[in-house]
């Protein structure tokens, strides 16, 4: 004879469980991908942003090898991570789950070596102890902002930058560089165009990429028309939770396509093998 009172009881402790479940995975969805702030619209990526010049050959390499791929994000507090709601919302850890979504069979790690405070020359002097031994594939360096914030912007030849990308060159690294936010605090400063032509004009000379992130910034406050706390948190100066990702969004982009774009240094010559 059929307990139907058990059966009743049974599928009420099924559908709560299964309640809890679902519940569980939502939250745990939610810390792991920032969610937009009430009334923003999604992150657009801009194509002329989102676009290196010169391929990144060495992770093209990787990548049609089927070999994991390292990247090395070092930079001051943006790349820390400051401003956002935790560590796993800095434009590091949103780039590594970028770049895991352009390429879901492909290992890709990034590493975050953001020091809040530090500006070009405190970077450069940290390569041999937080980058180099890494051995990257990749390495983005977010510059600048500091610097300007103090008065003391980078040297007109922009020593520091030559040196730090010809030491990363040398091992076969490829660059990405990163200049300022668009933020109240830098457009305070009168040289803030300066320091972001300085930065395009050492990646042009150099041939790495530029992440425009200064040009993405300005396009959602001047053509988006989205208000500063939309992206800024209340200091003015760093990027919130979905800035951060917006960020991580074009960067995944540039990266995916600079890696996989023709180009005739995608394969290494037979003898050097």
């Amino acid at each position: 004879m059929i307990n139907h009172q058990g059966l009743r009881r049974a599928a009420m402790w099924s559908a709560v469980a299964v309640a809890s479940v679902v519940a569980c995975g939502s939250l745990l969805a939610q810390d792991r991908v920032p969610s937009a702030p009430a009334g923003v619209p999604k992150c657009a990526v801009q194509s002329d942003v989102a676009h290196f010049v010169h391929p990144l050959s060495r992770v093209s390499l990787r990548l049609s090898g089927g070999l994991p791929i390292k990247i090395v994000a070092i930079g001051s507090s943006s790349t820390a991570g400051a401003g956002a709601s935790s560590p796993g919302a800095s434009y590091p850890s949103r780039l590594e789950a970028e770049l895991r979504a352009h390429f879901p069979d492909h290992p890709f790690t990034v590493v975050n070596r953001g020091v809040n405070g530090e500006e070009a020359t405190d970077m450069l002097a940290r390569f041999e102890t937080g980058v180099i031994p890494e051995d990257p594939h990749l390495v983005i360096w977010q510059v600048g902002t500091n610097s300007l914030l103090r008065d003391r912007p980078l040297d007109t030849r922009s020593k520091v930058l030559q040196d730090g990308i010809t030491q990363l060159k040398s091992r076969r690294m490829d660059v990405v560089l990163m200049d300022p936010q668009y933020v109240p605090r830098v457009l305070a400063k009168s040289e803030h165009e300066a320091a972001v032509a300085q930065i395009a004009r050492a990646a042009k000379e150099q041939k790495v990429g530029l992440m425009h992130r200064y040009d993405m910034m300005r396009h959602w406050y001047e053509s988006e028309h989205l208000a500063f706390e939309t992206f800024v948190t209340s200091d003015g100066l760093h990027m919130n939770d979905w800035g951060y990702q917006c960020l991580a969004n074009s960067l995944g982009v540039a990266i995916a396509d600079a890696a996989t774009r023709p180009t005739e240094t995608a394969v290494l010559p037979a003898a050097k093998r």
